[in-house]
């Protein structure tokens, strides 16, 4: 059978890709080269160390499998761990994400300057290193706590609420600050790629038929930003499975009732030295990480079908 008249793809070989391209390849090499040894190579150590015990002090022994035996079939306090980052990212993740898109969406719509200001007022909490100080005068469990002084002025409560330290809150207010945190660099991405729309589609959209704006933002700028979409979506499930509940009720919670993946890693890592355990425990959270990524991708490979 003959070729000709079909372009044939050649696969070139690497030495001569260095060579064309050597201009390009030197730009990207000091980024590639911290990118290897501060995250590659860190997650390749972890992996390895999840295999030993090791306590920092003695020589890492090699346990097999018994970490992650003890982990999911020992570690009783892990398994509470884990139910309570899922109910974290189950709700702070999409919620977040939809919430910040829907915002990025609705300030597009606003002058330039307003877009501005709006934007530096809800992306600001994201930048404020104790974002949580102020949730914590709020919800202080003495009279002092701006909103138990609020109800007992009002008459709906005769004395203090623990709202940080009763099991029965904690939860909740961990879910309403992180949701007011979750302005951060997904947001920013998203007015980007919104405003990065080309302007010809929509016009071109109207005249096949699109006939509303919901119609608009299905067809034609989903798909347009698909890629600031999944940028988007890793940067809300890393923050969502990073939630640490122990910046407003401590360490630990009462009840465990905020005791999340990322402080049981701090424990163990930080606290006990038990460095073999505490990179299983790693190693699980970049597996449910990863996981949820490509189901993400899954998702948004549908939009605008």
């Amino acid at each position: 059978m003959s070729n000709k008249g079909k372009a044939v793809n050649k696969k070139v070989p690497l030495l001569t890709e260095l060579r064309t391209k050597k201009e390009v390849y030197l730009m990207i090499l000091p980024f590639s080269l911290a990118f290897i040894v501060f995250v590659v190579v860190p997650v390749l150590f972890s992996v390895v160390m999840s295999f030993t015990d090791y306590n920092v002090i003695q020589t890492p022994r090699f346990v097999g499998l018994n970490n992650y035996i003890d982990l999911f079939l020992n570690d009783d306090l892990f398994m509470k761990a884990l139910q309570n980052t899922f109910i974290m990212a189950v709700i702070v993740g999409p919620v977040g994400y939809m919430l910040s898109f829907t915002m990025a969406w609705m300030l597009c719509e606003l002058p330039d300057k307003l877009r501005v200001v709006m934007t530096v007022v809800l992306y600001g909490p994201s930048l404020s290193g104790n974002a949580y100080m102020i949730w914590t005068l709020i919800f202080s469990d003495d009279s002092t706590g701006y909103i138990n002084a609020m109800l007992t002025s009002l008459g709906i409560t005769d004395g203090a609420i623990l709202w940080l330290h009763d099991a029965k809150y904690m939860m909740t207010i961990i879910l309403l600050v992180q949701l007011w945190m979750s302005f951060g660099i997904g947001f920013l991405s998203f007015i980007a790629g919104l405003q990065g729309v080309d302007r010809s589609l929509q016009e071109a959209g109207m005249v096949d038929g699109i006939t509303n704006r919901w119609q608009e933002l299905w067809y034609i700028v989903l798909p347009s930003m698909k890629p600031v979409l999944l940028f988007g979506a890793i940067m809300a499930i890393t923050g969502a499975f990073s939630i640490s509940g122990s910046a407003l009720t401590g360490f630990p919670s009462t009840g465990y009732a905020t005791h999340s993946i990322v402080d049981h890693l701090s424990d163990y890592g930080t606290t006990r030295l038990e460095m073999g355990y505490a990179s299983a425990i790693a190693v699980v959270l970049f597996v449910l990480m990863v996981g949820c990524n490509r189901l993400i991708q899954k998702v948004l490979r549908k939009v605008g079908t």
